[in-house]
This record gives C-alpha cells, structure tokens and sequence, in this order.
C-alpha cells in the first residue's frame, strides 16, 4: 500500500503509523461513562471510503488524515491533518 504524503510524495505504508478513525470525537471530560465506553469500544466498522489518522514516522512526522477504502485497502487521498475538514 502506498500513501500520497502531501509533503513528501507518495510512500510506503511502512514509514506510517495508523491510529484509527479520524471521525471519532473524544466526549467531553464531564461526559457520562457511557460517552467514554461509546468512544473506546462502541464504533461501527464500515466498508467502503473512511477517513483515518496516519502519521508519517520515517518521513517529515506529520499527522495526515488518509482517506482509505476498507473494503480494498485502495488509497483515495491525503491531506495534513492541520487543515483536514472533519
């Protein structure tokens, strides 16, 4: 799998950590136990297009946000996650 790093060109999956779903919104600090549950646990697992966190570790070490089909592993495109729209 090759991801386009829009500061370094495209690379190899393999200079990248993923982290997961960059929808996902942490609760508030006052939230209910079951905010946090839902947060950590709770999540559905969709095919097709999801945009997820990857950081570029063997690279310039930006956090990117990866839009990823799940059913293909096919890459749709990236962009830093400083300016990403969520």
């Amino acid at each position: 799998m090759r991801i386009p790093c829009p500061h370094c060109g495209e690379r190899a999956a393999e200079e990248f950590s993923y982290l997961g779903d960059a929808s996902v919104r942490r609760p508030a600090p006052d939230a209910g136990i079951d905010a946090f549950v839902d947060y950590a646990y709770r999540r559905d697992n969709p095919a097709g297009a999801l945009a997820e966190y990857w950081y570029h570790a063997g690279g310039c070490r930006s956090w990117l946000v990866v839009t990823r089909d799940t059913s293909d592993h096919r890459i749709l495109g990236a962009v830093d996650a400083r300016g990403a729209q969520r």
